[in-house]
């Protein structure tokens, strides 16, 4: 299918807004390979250049025009888009980028009126947001991926956009499309913490074979084992403070109250229904334990943390 003659972006998303130009220009191009592109940079829109460039060319040919930072082209170089918006012409494909709010709006207003298409490419700010856009890229390369294998992977790559769509692209290459804790951790290890982390989660969550599988790698790819021990000590104390919580409270007004985010305590919430409180109690005396032993009380620091995930495991099936 065409790409239509106007479109409009509106975000500040670079990568999103990039993928949009990407996308429009390759279907412009899959009906005409010579199709020429012209990006103006902001600024670079003069007075009636943009009716030289959209004049038909003795060549023949289709173009995809790119006025980006629309918003700041100004009153007259406005009404000059606004007027070619009302009669566009047939081989030209024009695209404009607003970064959003209220600068520009007319622009906006007349182009939407004009019939154009219109893209969203808004900021993703909020981890929750990075953690979909994970999902969608792993969906979007034929993979799956748990949201916690996802918050995983944020944690390892950071916020930048592009690193976290190359991880993605990456991690569903060399597993197959099976993106779960444990590829995460292979490729992207990132903190060290993380490993630990993953550990912790497993044996809350009853995997003895996934939380002894975890602890091995984590200790040969050098994660010291005071910090496995403290990431248990976390998921255990996270058990006990949340549980104590009253009955039915939402995590959003538990968060400040905790000093836990939202998404973690719902986390912690879902954890909680295979334990009972003697359980926990048997889990936070097992990490005590295992503090002391890998800060010089035993011998093999690594066979006690293999009797930690085990004990904690036990603890959570006896309720």
């Amino acid at each position: 299918m065409a790409p239509e003659p106007l479109t409009l972006i509106v975000g500040d998303e670079e990568l999103l807004v990039d993928r949009a130009v990407g996308e429009i220009v390759a279907a412009a191009r899959s009906g005409d390979p010579d199709t020429e592109v012209v990006d103006l940079a902001p600024g670079a829109l003069e007075p009636g250049r943009l009716a030289e460039l959209t004049s038909p060319s003795l060549f023949g040919g289709g173009k995809v025009i790119v006025l980006r930072a629309a918003q700041d082209l100004g009153k007259d170089l406005t009404a000059e888009v606004l007027r070619y918006a009302k009669s566009p012409a047939e081989d030209v494909r024009l695209v404009a980028v607003h970064h959003g709010g209220a600068k520009g709006k007319a622009l906006v207003d007349g182009l939407a009126k004009a019939g154009a298409r219109k893209i969203a490419c808004p900021r993703i700010a909020k981890a929750g947001e990075r953690v979909d856009f994970i999902r969608a890229e792993i969906r979007g390369s034929g993979g799956k991926i748990s949201a916690d294998a996802a918050r995983t992977l944020l944690e390892a790559v950071g916020n930048d956009l592009r690193e976290l769509a190359g991880a993605c692209s990456q991690l569903v290459a060399d597993t197959g499309g099976k993106v779960d804790d444990a590829a995460v951790a292979r490729y992207y290890r990132g903190r060290a913490e993380v490993s630990g982390f993953t550990v912790a989660d497993r044996a809350i969550d009853g995997q003895l074979a996934e939380a002894l599988e975890q602890l091995r790698w984590a200790l040969s790819t050098g994660v010291p084992p005071v910090l496995i021990v403290s990431a248990l000590a976390q998921g255990v104390r996270g058990l006990a403070k949340v549980g104590g919580a009253p009955r039915g409270a939402r995590a959003a007004g538990l968060a400040k109250e905790l000093g836990m985010p939202p998404w973690k305590i719902e986390r912690v919430q879902r954890q909680l229904r295979g334990w009972s409180g003697d359980g926990v109690a048997r889990a936070l005396t097992a990490v005590t334990e295992a503090d002391a032993a890998v800060k010089g009380g035993a011998a093999d620091p690594a066979y006690a943390l293999e009797k930690t995930v085990s004990t904690i495991v036990a603890a959570r099936a006896s309720r």
